[in-house]
This record gives C-alpha cells, structure tokens and sequence, in this order.
C-alpha cells in the first residue's frame, strides 16, 4: 500500500523586491522552512517516498550556499524524493542540476529523473513515469510517452510532470507545456501527480495539482499545502488529503470607510487575522479624525504581529468633523491651515500629502490640549 506525499513549486531562490528588505529575506527564508516541514510531516505520516513535480529551484544560477542549504533542508526525511526538473529549473545541458552534482550537494536518497523512461522503486511498490523538462518551454505534451509505456505487475503507476493541463486553468495559463487533461486514465496511471500551478487543484479523482508549500502570490487557491497520499494498490482510487505546510498567509484586501461602523468592521477582521500575514491593504473613502487615530493605532499594532502590512490610503481622505475642528482650537491661521488642507485633499496629485499633513497636523494639536481630568488627591 504505497504512501506518499506530493509536493512541487518550491522556487527556492524566490526573490521579493515589492517588500522592505527585512521582509523580503524572511519571506525567502519562510521557502527553507517550508521544505524542513515538508520533510517533518513525510517522517511522521511514514510515507514511502516525496514526489516533487519540478520547480525546485527559481532559477538556474543560484549560490552554492543556497543549494547546500536547499539539501540539507531535506534532512529530516532519510526515505526516497522522488523529483523532476520544471521550467524554471529546466534539465540543461548546463543546469543548476549540473552544478549542484558539481558541488556534491545532492544526497543519496535524491532520485532526480531526467529522463523520459520509467524508473521502478521495487521496495516502495511504485513505477515513476517522469516527463522532465529539459526546456523552459515546450509546446508539446512530454506525458504522451506515458500512454505507452509498460509497467511490471503489481507495481502501482504514478505519472510525475510539470505544466498546464489542457483547457483546466486560467485562461492563458496553458499556453506552453501542455498535458493532456485525460492524461492520467490514457496512461493506466494511479495517480499523476503535477507541478507548475501554484495553488492546490484537482482535475480529476486521479489527477491533482498540490501547488507551492508556501504562499507567494495574492490568491486565494489553496497554496501553502501538500498532499498525502495512499494508494492500496494498482487500480484503486487515491486518498488524498490536504497537509498545512506554509507559514504566511497572503491577503489583499480592499476596504472602503464612509461611516463608524465600517472602521468597526475592519479592525475586527484586522484582529482575527491570522499572525505572520502578508498583508496588501488599500483603502478608500473618509474618516474623522477619532476614526484615523484608531485606524493608525490598529495599523501599528497589526504590522507588529504581521509579517508585511503594505497600506495603500491614497484614496482614503481624512474629514475632520466640526466637533474636531473645535475641540482641537484651532481658530484663526490654524484653522485657515485646516480648511485649506481639507480642500487640497480634493485634488487628485495633492490627496495624499494633504491628507498626511491634516493628520499630523491634527495629532500636534490634540496633543497640546490639556488633560482637564482631575488630579488625585494625596
């Protein structure tokens, strides 16, 4: 009864230029963390082998500590990974594959397949069909070998490969290395276990996407899994199941503030939000001046348990009520200050800085009120 976990689009290497610096390298590093959980999770669930369907690696020069350290992630699981080269780390005659065989990097218990040939795991139970990539791009479909291949009997047939099923993803998305979308029942396959979509996706009982272990992109499909899967034996129907692996979830949220009670609603969802997020938030619409210190102290407080909280308030003015104008006293210049600052906000090259300036404006003057509450007595 083979079991294995499922796994492909680590991109080791990944860079995030979008970020602050200090974001950036631990969202890297989150990509090291995730192949370590990969390996925790395979010894624990005891599965016979990891099957990772390409896109180990980002690109094809990458340091020689990047790759060691890549390997050396792997530790943690001692029985079988089972992988293919991707587009983005492609088998050229010159790879990364190349160099890190070079450097010695590669532990024995690494199966990197090549080539399009069945290669058998007589003590797992398992025939491997691999349809490496050798190329970034091919416009055809490298499992077709799978159709006609044979297999030993009694050995469960597991297809491995990288790329678009046919007529199955977002429109475009299939437009280089395709893979026939009934590939998996042409082939006699048991399970064929892909890579190249970043989210989790089944197309059919026998034919899964498992996406990336750890989230890198703004949607909302499933990423930042594996799949564990048993299969009793040849001809039985896969079970599979979903296995957390990443770290940071990936939000993009648009909000807009016209009244209290959407504040209210934001900083409630701000709170549930689940620690270490990434956070894109971008909103528009008007506060007064209780409704922006709030905002700006729940903002403070939510990039703290957050690993990235970007904040977009360009098209977020801030109204400072008539009760704010008068309990900040602000008559005469200041209160000319005000007004003309309120006004600027309407024009669109000059919103956000005026915006800015109310706001710190407001904050200077709140702050040299006095504090009329009574003192103790002693």
């Amino acid at each position: 009864m083979p079991r294995f976990l499922h796994t492909a689009d680590w991109q080791i290497g990944r860079q995030y230029g979008r970020f602050e610096p200090e974001d950036a390298v631990a969202l890297a590093e989150a990509r090291f963390t995730a192949v370590e959980r990969l390996a925790r999770l395979a010894t624990e669930e005891r599965v016979d082998a990891v099957l990772v369907a390409g896109d180990i690696f980002d690109a094809q020069t990458l340091s020689e500590r990047t790759l060691h350290r890549t390997f050396q992630a792997l530790a943690g699981f001692s029985g079988p990974w089972i992988m293919i080269p991707g587009n983005h780390d492609a088998a050229l005659a010159e790879s990364i594959w190349t160099h890190a065989r070079r450097i010695g990097a590669i532990p024995d218990n690494v199966h990197l397949l090549v080539a399009p040939e069945v290669t058998l795991f007589d003590e797992i139970g398992v025939a491997i069909l691999p349809a490496p990539l050798t190329q970034r791009q091919t416009h055809r479909d490298l499992t077709t070998w799978f159709d006609e291949a044979e297999t030993p009997a009694g050995l469960v047939r597991i297809g491995l490969a990288h790329g678009s099923v046919e007529g199955q993803l977002a429109e475009g998305i299939d437009a280089s290395n395709p893979i026939a979308a009934d590939r998996a029942a042409s082939a006699r396959l048991d399970y064929l276990a892909l890579g190249d979509w970043h989210g989790l996706k089944q197309i059919d009982e026998r034919t899964w996407y498992s996406g990336t272990p750890e989230q890198e992109r703004f949607k909302d499909n499933g990423a930042g899994q594996a799949l564990l899967v048993t299969l009793d034996g040849p001809g039985a129907e896969p079970q599979v199941e979903a296995r957390p692996i990443g770290q940071h979830g990936w939000y993009a949220w648009r909000q807009r503030l016209s009244v209290a009670s959407d504040l209210d609603a934001l900083l409630a969802e701000l709170d549930k939000l689940p620690p270490m997020s990434v956070l894109d938030l971008t909103l528009e619409g008007q506060l007064d001046l209780a409704g922006h210190q709030r905002l700006e102290q729940a903002l403070g407080a939510a990039a703290g348990r957050h690993r990235s909280l970007q904040v977009e308030t360009s098209e977020l003015a801030l109204a400072p009520t008539d009760e704010d104008i008068a309990d900040l006293h602000a008559d005469g210049y200041l209160g000319h200050v005000i007004a003309e600052l309120q006004h600027r906000q309407e024009a669109g090259n000059e919103r956000e800085v005026a915006r800015e300036a109310l706001g710190i404006l407001a904050g200077m003057l709140s702050a040299r009120q006095p504090d009329h509450r009574e003192e103790p007595q002693g």
